[in-house]
């Protein structure tokens, strides 16, 4: 088929993503459809006038332009620049018509794997506790220091974040270990079990990493008996959606000894509430979901996007769309 009308609806924010769609990114995505009328706006209003006629639309997967998909009749189908669909999939008009939506994938893992060492590292140096006494002008170690090497890290959910979180985590001389719904070949993994096998991954982590999507099988995943489960010294380090894991769970876990300590960047709700216990915990390292932020994250945003229109275009498959039978 051949796109006649691309909408781009986008605008940076800066205390959530401060990067914006440049015109360099503009041209990258014109010169795939040179054919096409490309409109960008950067408030759903700007674009009404031309949603009757729009057959794609390129957005955030948080927003929610009700009035527009609402008026864009001919729209077949929406790419989402964020991993997450969550805003995008919700609308009513999105869920009735079961329509062709796409994330923006396979360019997370770098910034993911990187903030989710940094947090290890971390705990295992004492560095946030440091921090804390280098502001007090106190001259005291942290004699418990440990290090990465040696150590097992539980990877759940091995895409493609997972799979550069193996390989880095390989390459500090740690043991990787992975669970997912579908087998998983892949050379940094030390081992693969099935979902239902969780239970018997867990006592051996010490640390795990949650960077799975979230559906209705991944919602609350992490309870008391999965913490329980895990050793007294370990850590878990949410990089994934906040649901996946229980909160009153996870607070008890970390008040009553059960796990050592826990990195968050996802957390439920967000943002997280000034109230929560979590803010105050010394064994809590807590991030406001920004592991995936990365100054080159615009531009490989954009390729995804400019690579997916080529695609739709010639009426080829489409990369990392949304399955509304499982969710995610």
């Amino acid at each position: 088929m051949t796109v006649k009308k691309v909408g781009i609806l986008y605008k940076a924010d800066p205390n959530a993503n401060p990067l914006d769609i440049v015109p360099e990114h503009e041209e990258m995505i014109r010169k795939v459809v040179p054919h096409a009328t490309v409109v960008r706006a950067r408030a759903e209003d700007e674009l009404l006038s031309f949603a009757p006629e729009c057959e794609v639309l390129c957005t955030w997967g948080l927003y929610k332009p009700a009035k527009f998909v609402a008026a864009a009749k001919n729209l077949q189908w929406i790419h989402v620049l964020s991993a997450g669909f969550d805003g995008i999939i919700n609308l009513p008009e999105v869920k009735e018509r079961r329509m062709t939506v796409t994330a923006t994938k396979g360019i997370h893992g770098l910034p993911i794997a990187e903030h989710s060492i940094g947090m290890m590292i971390m705990f295992l140096r004492g560095l946030h506790l440091l921090r804390d006494r280098q502001n007090n002008r106190e001259w005291k170690r942290f004699l418990e220091a440990d290090e990465l090497e040696g150590k097992t890290v539980g990877i759940v959910g091995v895409g493609e974040i997972g799979k550069v979180i193996a390989r880095k985590c390989k390459l500090l001389g740690m043991k990787v270990l992975g669970i997912g719904p579908r087998p998983v070949q892949n050379e940094n993994l030390d081992h693969f079990y099935l979902i239902q096998d969780l239970p018997l991954m867990l006592p051996q982590v010490d640390f795990l990493i949650l960077v799975c999507p979230l559906a209705a099988s991944t919602r609350g995943m992490i309870g008391e008996k999965e913490l329980q489960a895990m050793k007294n010294s370990a850590f878990l380090l949410n990089m994934a959606r906040g649901p996946v894991v229980n909160n009153q769970a996870l607070v008890k876990a970390l008040k009553e000894g059960w796990i050592a300590g826990a990195g968050l960047d996802a957390l439920d709700p967000e943002p997280l509430p000034p109230e929560s216990e979590l803010w105050d915990m010394r064994n809590v390292i807590i991030s406001p979901h920004m592991s995936a932020i990365s100054p080159y994250y615009m531009q490989r945003a954009a390729k995804v996007f400019a690579e997916n229109l080529r695609r739709y275009d010639c009426g080829e498959p489409l990369l990392y769309q949304f399955d509304w039978d499982k969710g995610y």
